[in-house]
């Protein structure tokens, strides 16, 4: 195991002796790289943000990128062969990194717990390489956007409760572009690390990064009670509140087969292990509905982990992704040692955190069926705008031709133990004209749909008016589409 290390700040470290369940944060703290914190443990307030070296975002000339993530949430073995940068590595007292001067010089630091986080989330968004100036006539995708192209959400994973966020937001907006000799700029020019095929066992826990997809399967086989984790933004969250721990961790989210991502006349096939992030880039806005759905999950450090097989694995009944997918028309390709088989998304969770998956399967990519549907709306209903967990999720995905509705698919999230279809709302919309009269009568079948509970999040009445009042906001917006990009653009191949 000593020949096991990760490199941070450009000097390796070993990871020998480090607990199978180990996050990179508390093993960077031990190390004495401090500047990183724990602030929830959760992946919500972005204290413990780092600096990953990845795969530039178009893979065109094999360059990196450096991307955010939280270090709470990422397992220190999931870094074996990689490359870590901390805030401790972007400057030095001496001579700070222009993020870091613009930040004191702006006043953006107070207390200084969170700063680190920011520091390393507004480095990332400062090396973007299509970052550029937004003139004064761009369209209006850029009104939380600098002048000076910094994206705003990039800093949706950061929580900062004593500073307040203008002299942070100023800063960002200060930030010119690298210069040329900048290390971490040069750096970029050449091809991330690979995955390093992992095992190593300490203290009777093991931890398995396999080599390819065959390995992953057969290990699979022998052990069924085995923990699959990809961006790890559920299971850690586990790991740090509540002390899970499993013998056996299977790591799924560098293997190239679950990485695929492939259009075709008759679908999209997105690989369960892509990023939420990575799949952004990749369909640049050409399907609708998850254009819609991606700057509301979580935010920019989550998403930068964050897969589809992993937010479909865990079963769970408010994730965000399932109702869009859902409405989508979605299928899943499981695979085992045995082969595959393609299941319909609405036939595959059976019960709370329940599926059809065998223990010996896992989710290796999601085909999307086109052509898409002409009208969709994903609309999240939380106690905060951006990173949040959802009282309700609605996703819509209709036809609707010669004002009549010829197709509806409708997924549903937080109102029942499983995501599910509003198959009575469909039924209720199709062949009937699309007006105020059927939407109305529709409106009242959705209020009616799953078994909604009161929790703290919401109440059971309450979820139901917001189903309810949910298709009556999709028909509002048919009647004004330029208030919002309501229709599909063409998918390119």
């Amino acid at each position: 195991m000593t020949d096991i290390a990760v490199t941070v700040n450009g000097e390796p470290r070993a990871l020998a002796g480090t607990a199978a369940h180990a996050t990179a944060l508390d093993w960077l703290r031990e190390r004495g790289l401090t500047g990183a914190k724990e602030g929830c443990a959760e992946g919500e307030c972005g204290a413990c943000a780092v600096l990953l070296a990845t795969p530039a975002a178009d893979g065109a000339d094999g360059g990196a990128a450096w991307t955010p993530a939280n270090a709470c949430l990422v397992l220190a073995y999931a870094l074996v062969g990689q490359e870590v940068v901390t805030a401790e590595g972007l400057g030095r007292p001496d001579q700070l990194h222009p993020v870091q001067r613009e930040l004191a010089e702006a006043g953006g630091s107070q207390c200084g717990y969170c700063t680190p986080g920011f520091v390393c989330s507004m480095a990332g968004e400062y090396y973007r390489a299509d970052r550029a100036p937004i003139g004064a006539q761009e369209p209006e995708q850029y009104a939380e956007h600098g002048p000076n192209g910094f994206d705003l959400h990039a800093l949706s994973g950061n929580l900062c409760r004593c500073t307040g966020y203008r002299p942070i937001r100023d800063a960002a907006y200060a930030l010119g572009a690298p210069d040329q000799d900048d290390p971490l700029r040069q750096r970029l020019a050449e091809p991330a690390p690979r995955a390093v095929a992992t095992d190593v066992v300490v203290d009777g826990a093991r931890f398995v990064r396999p080599a390819a997809l065959d390995d992953t399967l057969r290990l699979l086989r022998d052990e069924p009670e085995a923990l699959l984790v990809a961006g790890c933004t559920d299971w850690g969250v586990e790991v740090n509140l509540r002390a899970r721990r499993a013998p056996l961790i299977i790591a799924v989210d560098q293997l190239p087969e679950l990485r695929t991502f492939d259009v075709t006349d008759g679908l999209i096939e997105i690989g369960a292990a892509l990023s939420l992030s990575e799949i952004e880039r990749r369909l640049d806005g050409c399907v609708s509905l998850l254009s819609a759905l991606f700057p509301q999950f979580a935010s920019r450090l989550i998403r930068n982990r964050a897969t589809l097989g992993g937010n479909l694995g865990t079963g769970s009944p408010i994730g965000d992704a399932p109702p869009a997918l859902l409405a989508l028309g979605a299928r899943l390709v499981l695979a085992s040692a045995d082969g595959e088989r393609e299941v319909d998304l609405a036939d595959y969770f059976t019960g709370y955190r329940q599926s059809v998956r065998r223990a010996d399967e896992l989710i290796r990519a999601v085909r999307i069926p086109l052509p898409l549907a002409r009208t969709t709306a994903f609309h999240k209903i939380a106690k905060r705008r951006f990173d949040d967990i959802s009282s309700v999720a609605v996703a819509f995905a209709l036809d609707i031709d010669d004002g009549v509705v010829t197709s509806a698919k409708i997924g549903l999230g937080g109102v029942a133990a499983t995501p599910l279809r509003a198959y009575a709302t469909e039924h209720a919309l199709i062949g009937r004209p699309w007006d105020l009269a059927t939407v109305r009568e529709a409106s009242a079948v959705l209020g009616g749909e799953g078994t909604p509970l009161s929790d703290h999040r919401a109440s059971a009445e309450y979820r139901a008016v917001m189903l309810n009042n949910a298709l009556l906001k999709l028909y509002s917006t048919t009647q004004h589409p330029q208030a919002e990009g309501i229709d599909s653009q063409e998918v390119p191949v």
